[in-house]
Parts: structure tokens; sequence; C-alpha cells
């Protein structure tokens, strides 16, 4: 049965988990009627997070996006991207040198520290790739599709080094009927051109989830019975909640559309916990 009304779901759970697009916000704008979620949320004492495999800019510019859009309540420390877990590897595995990254600019900012310097792959000039360490995908745009994918794949020819995909999605919703091709799917392509295996952060990775449950302001006192996470993607937000042991709503204005929610969950079987038009209340 599909909810149309998403607060009696909201009120039996102390913390929520949202993803962001399709969720939070569409190509459109914010999803009408978000706003009065968060300050229900907040009115009663419940805290959220926006759990994301988003990677393309930090948390400081996610939470300031969404400030332009008339948001306040989800502030920086309330981002919980899988850019981050991406950082937190490179400082364990990656000591110096160059990390090269597919993506914008602005995504840089995860793998950058006093250590590891950032070059992005359309600047790498492939006859002199000793000082690079690593590689990261992080986002399906800031380089040349054609040219700078295939300087990708003869970078991972000359330099046998660890190769992180910060966001896993393969696909996005461009528009109500049109999906765009995520950096996850790149990687992949990548990945299978050159037979290697990629390191992977993000949902549906159980590691994200425990990322984000370590970020919980009272934790660890805080029961997983009592968490829960919105999605609107069977394959990330909705198998990762479930795998993690949390309570998981579905939702209808992003990447699975009403016509089609039933036919995927039967296919896939994966069970959301609830499945509601919207994560927007009145």
């Amino acid at each position: 049965m599909i909810l149309d009304n998403f607060k009696s779901v909201l009120s039996k759970y102390d913390v929520v988990f949202f993803d962001a697009f399709g969720v939070l916000k569409t190509y459109n704008g914010l999803i009408p009627g978000i706003e009065n979620t968060l300050a229900y949320l907040n009115d009663h004492g419940k805290d959220f997070y926006v759990v994301t495999n988003d990677a393309s800019r930090s948390p400081d510019q996610l939470a300031e996006s969404y400030f332009k859009m008339g948001i306040t309540d989800i502030t920086a420390d309330r981002i919980i991207s899988s850019g981050m877990l991406a950082r937190e590897y490179l400082d364990y595995k990656v000591r110096a040198g160059l990390v090269a990254y597919v993506g914008t600019d602005n995504s840089a900012h995860y793998i950058e520290t006093a250590e590891l310097k950032t070059i992005s792959i359309r600047k790498v000039n492939l006859d002199d790739v000793s000082d690079i360490n690593a590689l990261v995908f992080l986002d399906d745009e800031g380089f040349d599709w054609n040219t700078d994918l295939t300087k990708t794949l003869n970078l991972l020819r000359k330099r046998n080094i660890p190769v992180i995909v910060a966001n896993t999605d393969k696909t996005y919703p461009a528009s109500k009927t049109r999906l765009s091709i995520a950096v996850g799917a790149l990687a992949k392509m990548i990945e299978d051109t050159i037979g290697r295996q990629f390191i992977r952060f993000g949902k549906p990775d159980p590691q994200m989830f425990i990322f984000a449950y370590q970020h919980i302001k009272n934790y660890p006192h805080v029961s997983k019975r009592n968490i829960l996470m919105v999605g609107d993607t069977l394959h990330t937000d909705i198998l990762g909640g479930n795998k993690f042991g949390l309570d998981t709503a579905l939702v209808l204005t992003g990447n699975t559309q009403a016509e089609d929610a039933e036919v995927r969950i039967r296919s896939t079987g994966i069970i959301p916990t609830y499945i509601s038009v919207s994560a927007a209340i009145d």
C-alpha cells in the first residue's frame, strides 16, 4: 500500500536518514512541502541527516545550496557524503603524492589534504605520472568524457595505483522522464575495460551506513530500530538500509515512479518497510 501520510511514519522514529536527490530535491528544486517535514522533525526533537552518494561538492557547499533554496535546517554537520569516506581511506592508505580525480574542481575538496595534492584528470600529462599515487572518481562533470576517460584508462595502464569510486550511483533523474549517466557507471566501464576491481564507497555499502550511524549526535545511544532510511532508489538507499538493519521508506519522487514501484520491488526482491508518495508532509 502506498502511503500519502508520511507524518505517521516519521512519528515512529528518533532519527531519519534522507537521501538527497529524488527525496529532498529534484531537477526542479525542493520537493514541495519538504520544508514542513524538516520543521516537524525539529519541533518534535527528532534528529536527521542527509546521507548521500553526491561527492560533487563539499558538505559546506551542499549546505549552502539548500540555504539558497530557503532551507536553513540542513547544515554541513548534517550532511554525510560518500566523499567523506573516500577522504578517510586516502588518509590511511595514500600518505603523500598526487591524487588524480575525475570530476569537478569543487569535488576535489574531499581528497586534498596538506600531504596529498590533487590534479584533475584533464591536466594529467601521461608522459609524467610517476607522482600519481591514487585515482578517485568523484563526479560525472568537470572533464571531457571522450578525451579524459581515455586518459584515465591509459593512466591506469601505466600506474598500478588504488582507484576509489566515491559515488557509486550509475544514473540520476535528469527530469521526470529522463535519466542521465552518473559517475558510478563511468567507473564501471573503465573497471571492466582494464579488468581491475575498484574500491567503492557509498550506498548500498554497509560502510556508508556505519559511517552515518557513527555521526549521529547521540550515538551510540540510538538503536537501529529507531532510525529510518528514506530514499528513492531500491538498489542503493533501500537495499543499503535493509542490509544495515534499518527500517526503510521508498518515496516515489525520484528514481522510482509510482507506476513502476510494484514491478521493481517484485523483480528485485528489495522490499522497503514503507512506500510513500513523498517525504513531504502538509
